[in-house]
């Protein structure tokens, strides 16, 4: 059989499609167990949807709070993969690595500073009329 890079295009199957949802949870799965910033969103993510379902969030609030969760997750599993990748394309220190490592971390800390501040523009009103 050719590849799909030969032109020839593989017909969809649907026990591929439960292979690509069982490799992106296993990917996922090694994300949270190797990586403890993985850990402070799994908590700040729980705590989140704790508070907004106490505080009976609007539809949309919890758009944002959603939108804001799916980021700072999708920045981490992006970073977790370069960091995979970077350490085996070098294994040993390269300082142009680091600076990419550090490039990539910075995007992550950049969507957590968002997350904050959109938690931040939902949840403090809502705290303040409760002890107001």
């Amino acid at each position: 059989m050719e590849s799909e890079s030969q032109g020839q295009r593989r017909t969809f199957e649907f026990t591929g499609r439960i292979r690509s949802i069982r490799y992106a949870i296993t990917g996922m799965i090694r994300m949270i167990r190797c990586q403890h910033n993985a850990w402070i969103h799994a908590a700040a993510t729980v705590a989140v949807i704790a508070l907004g379902v106490l505080l009976q969030l609007s539809r949309s609030e919890w758009c944002w709070i959603v939108l804001a969760i799916a980021i700072v997750w999708t920045a981490e599993a992006l970073n977790t993969a370069f960091e995979f990748l970077a350490d085996a394309a070098s294994p040993n220190f390269h300082p142009v690595v680091k600076d990419a490592k550090d490039v990539a971390a910075g995007a992550v800390l950049i969507t957590a500073i968002a997350a904050v501040i959109i938690g931040l523009i939902i949840f403090v009103p809502h705290i303040c009329a409760l002890i107001l």
